[in-house]
């Protein structure tokens, strides 16, 4: 039976990939976007050369009547929901000593609390099929922190926090939750750092690379496929998180 996946933030960089990758594998996806609705466009038309359709739609996901809306679409237009990414997601680069209440908010809204909501939204349609995969997109300053990104550090260590949790939770109900967390990936959002700089990580790498967004659509397909993994933050970073 056909698989239907909600993906947030699918617009671009990793969600977009994490989309497309599996709408090529035969999952009817809803992609979700805000602001970057070319983008989300953009991506509808490639895959339609291609034969293959997907929806998007446009959801804040920092709130809540958005994400009902979201999820009501997928519930009526499929009855059901099997799959939900949560990769929305924002960063900024900042002393931490400058944040504000404002940025407070915005940070961990878009990162952990529309992974809450969302997670909770679609829920009683998991709960009922006794069903569902839920994969969280973290990230490498969830686990090890990251100077000058205190704020989105602490938003990727609740994500990893409440994928643990939730996994015990909701194991019984044969809903699996697992996170992953990537280091340092070519996406829009890293483009923050210079040649020199992405050098300099790259020596601290062991693989000595940094990652592309494919390489964390891969590993969503594994935990999509896996039936008995549930509960884990697995770490895609080329070594660079090894301890």
């Amino acid at each position: 039976m056909e698989k239907i996946a909600i993906v947030t933030g699918a617009s671009r960089g990793i969600g977009r990939e994490i989309a497309k990758n599996l709408a090529k594998k035969q999952i009817k996806v809803i992609a979700n976007y805000n602001n970057s609705e070319k983008e989300a466009n953009e991506l509808k038309e490639e895959l339609k050369k291609e034969n293959i359709e997907i929806d998007i739609f446009k959801a804040d996901v920092t709130k809540r009547e958005e994400i009902k809306k979201l999820v009501q679409f997928a519930e009526e237009k499929y009855k059901k929901i099997d799959i939900l990414i949560n990769n929305a997601g924002i960063s900024e680069y900042k002393m931490f000593s400058d944040e504000t209440d404002e940025d407070w908010n915005r940070i961990i809204n878009t990162n952990l609390y529309s992974a809450f909501a969302m997670t909770q939204e679609v829920l009683p349609n998991m709960i009922h099929n006794k069903n569902g995969c839920i994969i969280n997109i973290s990230s490498i300053w969830g686990i090890v922190g990251a100077s000058l990104e205190v704020l989105y550090s602490i938003s990727k260590a609740g994500i990893n926090g409440m994928t643990k949790a939730l996994a015990k939770e909701l194991g019984p109900s044969n809903i699996r939750v697992n996170a992953i967390a990537p280091g340092i990936i070519k996406t829009q959002m890293n483009s923050k750092f210079s040649i020199d700089e992405i050098n300099k990580i790259k020596e601290e790498i062991p693989l000595e690379k940094i990652g592309d967004p494919s390489d964390i659509a891969k590993c969503v397909n594994w935990l999509i496929e896996d039936e008995y993994t549930t509960g884990q933050i697995i770490s895609i970073n080329g070594g660079w998180s090894i301890t």
